[in-house]
Order: C-alpha cells, then structure tokens, then sequence
C-alpha cells in the first residue's frame, strides 16, 4: 500500500468502496498446551515457514499475523482465517499453542522481553511497564491524503467505546476474573501515548503533537504512538487499534467491516463539510473505561451494557448505507446479531470460567480461536 494508483486515488476522491482497502494485524498468545500457561516461543515460531507475515512483539510469549492489503471484506475474512490456520501450524511445530485473547489466562515468567534492540530500549526506558502482555487487533484502512485521514480520526473518536464493548475479551488474568471484560485495555492505557488521540485540526497539529511526545521522552519513535486511532507511520492507512483480539475469525472479520464502514462514512461526511463535533478526551476515556469495564454483558452495570446496545444499534444505522453499498450489510447485521445473543469473548470467558475453572477458559479459548479456520469460502457470511 505505499503507492496508490491513478484509479485507486480517483476512486477515492468519488468515495469509491473499492478504494477503501482494508489490513488486518492479530496478536496472539503463545501458551503451552499441557499447562496453558505462556510459552516463550515466538522467535521460533517466527522462524517457522509459513505463507503469511508474522511480527515478533514485545513479550517471547506473543505473536502478530498481518493480513495482505484486502479489497473485501470476504477477502479479508479469508486471509484472517488463513493466517490463523497458518499460526497455529508453526506454533505447533514448536510445541506451542496460540490464542485469541486479550490478557493471558496466567502472566508469563519474568524476563521474558523479546531480545531485539528496539523492545530492548523500552524495556530501559519504560521499566515495569514493558512486563505487560496485551493482545490486539488493528484494522488498517486506506487513506493517503494525511490531512483528510486526521479529519477522519476526529469522526471516528466517538465510536471509540462502542467498538471496544464490541470486542471485549480480557476478563480473566492470573487465573481470576478481573471485573472488567476487557482487562486489557486497563492495562495498556498505562502507557503515555495511549487512549483516545486528541481532536485534530491538521496533520501538521497531528505531527506537532507526536513531536512533543517524542521530546519528552514519552515515545521512542512514532510506531510508540499508541493511540485507539492513529495515522500509520509507514502506510498510507489509518488505523483502529482499540479492540482486544476478537475470539474467532467471524468476530474479527465483523471488526474489519465496521471499521472499513466508519472509515467510508466520515471521508462522505467531510465531503460534505460536516467537521466531527469535539468530545473532551477525558469524558472518552471515562466512556472507554466503561466499556471496558461493562463490555457487553453485566448483571453489575446493566446501564452502561444497555447503553452500550443501544450504541451499537446506532453504529449499524449510521454506517448502513455504506455497508450496503460495499454489499456487506447484510453479513455485518446477522453477525452483530449474534455476537450479541451469544455473547463476545468475555463473556464466553467468563462462562467458561464459571463451568469449570481457569483450564476450561483455556480450552474454549483454544477451540474459538480455530473456529472457522476450516469452513467454505462460500459461507463466509454465515
């Protein structure tokens, strides 16, 4: 995605979907599968052959798959069943097992920071926090012109703690369930740079702001810009990045389309002169943490998961006619329909928890994270 072409650029400058190119990025933890407890083998799954882009991350119990640039979100669920399919074979040829989950079950031994100089100079520079194990997912979304994809962060700020009620899946850690279901984002948003980004008035206010984060010492470089939304800093992208890794393929691939859709609708809205209204970063990052906290099923907060409901509803609306024009309406809606009827990843967890103890949350995690790796191209909006 570095280059565009002339017909990609004059397809986006009509709005066309086909511009909208999508990327998905899964991490993973990498457990043991007779004690599933984390397992210290990313350097050799990495290693393995596989077919698909695979990216060391901060801890040796963690693996990142990356997608190809996809131009459907059938493509894109493809690829991401691919890639896990593909993980899971490497890690098997070293004794490992990987999971969709945001937070592992059981935290991983001390010292177990990838050796490679980069996570080797945060871990000098930012001590404790480097010893967190978080697992996301980033759907990149093609917007070159920087100056618009700013405009389009701002539209897509609000969103923010629906998306993350969507996908919550990190109610568990060290054996116990945290109170939140997503106890991953609690985590990460300990870090400087992360959170909702600021209200943009440019690119160039966009880059001020990295610059200062980055004199300040709290970013090494910009890929240490860890905002939910952020301009790519080698792509010609925006990214959302404020999910936990979904539990399957299907949840992932509901992510991608959402996202792709949101994306769709704010380059119309700007289009059409429509600036986002300014929400306080601190009123999102309470929502955010109410999200997390709630995700999609409480009998504790049952305001804020009716909220969150009804949230969604109003996303599904809002992105329609972009999701029927890209054809994916009718995939988005059933597939919403039944996450919420069945429950995300945490609640699932949780379920899972309740039947029968930590060891039964790593089994179901481990047959969800495989589920519909194997199914037919041709139901792949089923």
């Amino acid at each position: 995605m570095a280059s565009l072409s002339i017909d990609q650029r004059d397809r986006l400058h009509r709005n066309d979907v086909r511009a909208f190119t999508v990327g998905v990025e899964e991490e993973f933890v990498l457990i043991d599968p007779a004690t599933g407890r984390p397992s210290l083998t990313s350097t050799a799954v990495a290693a393995a052959e596989t077919d698909i882009e695979v990216q060391l991350e901060l801890s040796q119990c963690q693996i990142e798959t990356c997608t190809p640039v996809c131009a459907s979100i059938e493509a894109v669920h493809r690829e991401v069943r691919r890639a896990r399919g593909a993980i899971i074979d490497a890690a098997a040829r070293s004794g490992s097992l990987p999971l969709a989950v945001g937070v592992p079950i059981w935290g991983p031994p001390a010292g177990s920071i990838t050796d490679t100089p980069r996570y080797q100079r945060m871990a000098e520079r930012f001590g404790a926090l480097v010893q967190q194990v978080t697992c996301g997912c980033h759907v990149h979304v093609c917007v070159p012109e920087r100056d618009l994809a700013v405009q389009v962060s701002n539209h897509l700020r609000r969103w923010l703690p629906t998306l993350l009620a969507l996908t919550a899946n990190s109610p568990i850690a060290d054996g116990i369930d945290t109170g939140h279901a997503s106890w991953r984002h609690m985590l990460w948003e300990r870090w400087p740079s992360a959170g909702p980004p600021p209200y943009f008035r440019s690119a160039a206010h966009y880059d001020d702001i990295v610059a200062g984060l980055a004199e300040d010492g709290q970013i090494l470089d910009p890929g240490m810009v860890y905002w939910d939304v952020r301009l790519s800093d080698h792509l010609p992208t925006i990214e959302i990045r404020i999910s936990d890794v979904p539990a399957t393929v299907v949840e992932t691939t509901l992510l991608a389309s959402l996202a792709r859709a949101l994306v769709i609708t704010s380059v119309a809205a700007i289009g059409r002169g429509h600036l986002a209204v300014p929400v306080a970063r601190t009123r999102l990052r309470s929502a955010c943490r109410s999200a997390a906290r709630a995700g999609l099923a409480s009998t504790r907060f049952p305001t804020a998961v009716a909220g969150r409901r009804h949230a969604l509803a109003r996303l599904l609306r809002h992105v329609r006619p972009a999701l029927e024009e890209s054809g994916d309406y009718e995939f988005t809606s059933d597939t919403l329909a039944a996450v919420l009827a069945g429950g995300n990843g945490a609640v699932r967890q949780r379920g899972a928890l309740l039947a029968g103890g930590p060891a039964n949350v790593v089994d179901v995690l481990s047959r969800l994270t495989v589920e519909g790796c194997g199914a037919d191209d041709s139901q792949w909006a089923r």
